[in-house]
């Protein structure tokens, strides 16, 4: 019954959703909405609506509650529904990624790490494999990571590494990846030898990394 009464009563939603501009409601809206979300016809409402894009705001508001609230919604809205999600991010690939973008340019520093971290968690879910293969197909993305894994904090350092190594570990890399990563191969080998060398206790990433050098090596010139 209740999710007959959303379904047919959308607006309901959307005031939720609007909540997050309002600092006296907005936590409770948020747990409101995602228990909404918690069902795919109501989460697919609010993917398609054109409100959806305000989430890219307010995850950046100033309230710091606010914005992880409202983050934890967007997550819930891009990782609950496999199969909906990555239709979604197919159909809309160019408008949520120029959104996604600033996120990764955020002066704030919780936005900045959680968009980065739930990046990687979107391009190795299996089920966004085509928005993997386009992502990872753009060599600005390259940069992008490359200019992350040099932030200067040890964190997000580590959150572009998991997104980095999608790109290297490609066997079907486009020539214009294979020529940004030839062109700073030395560098980039120097570079993950000495990177974040103090996680001697995290065995997966010594192995990812160790792999990825092995993997910029073994590049040649065609």
């Amino acid at each position: 019954p209740l999710l007959g009464y959303f379904c047919s009563h959308q607006e309901v939603l959307f005031v939720l959703q609007k909540g997050y501009e309002t600092p006296g409601s907005a936590l409770n809206c948020g747990i409101m909405l995602r228990e909404c979300i918690r069902h795919e016809p109501l989460a697919k409402l609010v993917l398609h609506s054109e409100h959806f894009q305000d989430f890219f705001n307010y995850v950046e508001m100033e309230t710091f509650d606010i914005a992880s609230d409202a983050f934890a919604t967007f997550k819930d809205l891009l990782t609950r529904h496999k199969v909906l999600v990555a239709e979604y991010l197919e159909q809309n690939y160019d408008a949520i990624f120029d959104q996604y973008e600033k996120l990764l340019h955020s002066d704030n520093y919780v936005t900045k790490r959680q968009s980065l971290k739930l990046l990687g968690e979107l391009l190795l879910d299996r089920h966004n494999f085509t928005v993997m293969t386009r992502y990872i197909s753009k060599p600005e993305n390259l940069k992008l990571m490359m200019n992350l894994l040099r932030d200067k904090s040890p964190n997000i350092q580590f959150e572009a590494f998991h997104v980095f190594k999608v790109f290297v570990a490609n066997p079907n890399k486009t020539q214009p990846i294979i020529d940004i990563l030839l062109k700073n191969q030395p560098k980039l080998i120097d570079f993950l030898s000495n990177f974040q060398k103090d996680r001697t206790d995290d065995e997966q990433f010594n192995d990812e990394r160790l792999y990825l050098i092995k993997q910029i090596r073994d590049l040649r010139k065609p």
